[in-house]
C-alpha cells in the first residue's frame, strides 16, 4: 500500500499587536506549495506555544526566555498613553512620564512594558487584560500606557493617545524551538530580515545559472576546423596541418612542375610533361597534314 505524501506547512504564532500579513504576502510568492498557517495567541501564551510544538516559530514581545529557544530582535514599537478625547493630555504633542503624576496609570496583568517604577498613581486593581484596561480608560477611570500597536488595535471612537517620551519601549522577535530551525524556519528568517530570494539559505533559494560560453564562429567557405581551434604546427585553416598539406589538401611543393611550369592552385604542374601549353603545340606541329 502506498503512503500518503504529506504536504509541507509552515505555522507561525503572533502576538496581539503584530501583523504579520506582509511578511505572509512574500511567503506565498515564494513558497506557493507551502501553505503558511497564521496562529493568534495572547501575549503570555507566545513561548508555551513553541515549547508544545503547536507553532514552528512565533512573532513573540520581548523578553523571552532563551532556554530551548532562539529569538532574533526584529523592531520597537513606539509607546503611547491612551485617555479619554476630552482629557487634558489630549492639547499635548508629547506626553512624559511626569506628566502623569496625578492621573491614575493602569497597569494590567498581560502588560507587555518593563517598569522600573510604574507612573502616576496606581489603580485599586489590576485588570486582567488590555481590553479590560481600555473599558475603564473609556469611563474615566483612568490612562494606559501600551505599546502603538495595541492602541490602534483596541481603537474607539471616543479615546485617542498621545506618544510617550521617556516610558520604557516594546521590542517584537521572531523566536523559535532551536532544535527545530528547519529550511523553512530559515526562509522566513530571510524573509523577515529583508533577503532577496537568491540571498536566502532556505528552501526557496534558487541556483546561480551557469552561463555558457559562446560557440566558437567558424570561418565562412573555410572547411574543417575553426580558427585558433587547433594548434600551431597540427592542423593550419581549412583543417590541414601547416607545413604539411597546404589549402586545398594537397602538400606544399606538390603542385611544382617537372619540367620549370607553373603550379596551379589545385596542385598541377603546367608546363609540364603532357600537360603544358608547350607539349601541346609540339604535338600538333608533329603531326602530318591531311590532304585535300
Amino acid at each position: 500500500m502506498t503512503e500518503m505524501q504529506v504536504t509541507p506547512s509552515f505555522r507561525l504564532a503572533y502576538v496581539p499587536g503584530v501583523i504579520p500579513g506582509k511578511w505572509a504576502r512574500v511567503w506565498s510568492e515564494r513558497l506557493p506549495d507551502v501553505p503558511l498557517a497564521l496562529v493568534a495567541v495572547e501575549a503570555a501564551a507566545g513561548e508555551p506555544t513553541l515549547r508544545a510544538g503547536d507553532a514552528d516559530a512565533g512573532l513573540l514581545r520581548l523578553p523571552v526566555d532563551r532556554t530551548g529557544l532562539s529569538a532574533i530582535p526584529l523592531y520597537t514599537e513606539t509607546t503611547v498613553v491612551v485617555f479619554p478625547k476630552d482629557h487634558w493630555l489630549a492639547a499635548a504633542e508629547e506626553v512624559t512620564v511626569a506628566d502623569l503624576a496625578d492621573d491614575v496609570v493602569f497597569h494590567p496583568l498581560d502588560d507587555t512594558l518593563e517598569w522600573e517604577q510604574l507612573p502616576g498613581r496606581p489603580a485599586i486593581e489590576r485588570p486582567a487584560t488590555t481590553a479590560d484596561a481600555i473599558e475603564l480608560v473609556a469611563a474615566g477611570v483612568g490612562v494606559l500606557l501600551v505599546p502603538q500597536s495595541l492602541a490602534r488595535l483596541h481603537h474607539r471612537r471616543d479615546l485617542t493617545y498621545r506618544t510617550m517620551a521617556d516610558a520604557p519601549q516594546s521590542r517584537i522577535a521572531l523566536a523559535w524551538p532551536e532544535e527545530q530551525t528547519t529550511d523553512l524556519v530559515e526562509e522566513f528568517i530571510g524573509i523577515v530580515r529583508g533577503r532577496t530570494v537568491n540571498s536566502s539559505r532556505g528552501r526557496g533559494q534558487t541556483a546561480a545559472t551557469p552561463v555558457e560560453a559562446p560557440a566558437a564562429k567558424s570561418a565562412p567557405g573555410r572547411a574543417g576546423g575553426a580558427k585558433g581551434g587547433t594548434v600551431k604546427g597540427g592542423a593550419a585553416k581549412g583543417g590541414a596541418a601547416k607545413g604539411g598539406a597546404a589549402k586545398g589538401g594537397a602538400p606544399k611543393g606538390a603542385g611544382k612542375p617537372a619540367a620549370g611550369g607553373r603550379a596551379t592552385a589545385g596542385g598541377r604542374a603546367r608546363g609540364g610533361a603532357g600537360s603544358s601549353s608547350g607539349g601541346t603545340a609540339a604535338a600538333r606541329r608533329g603531326r602530318p597534314k591531311r590532304r585535300g
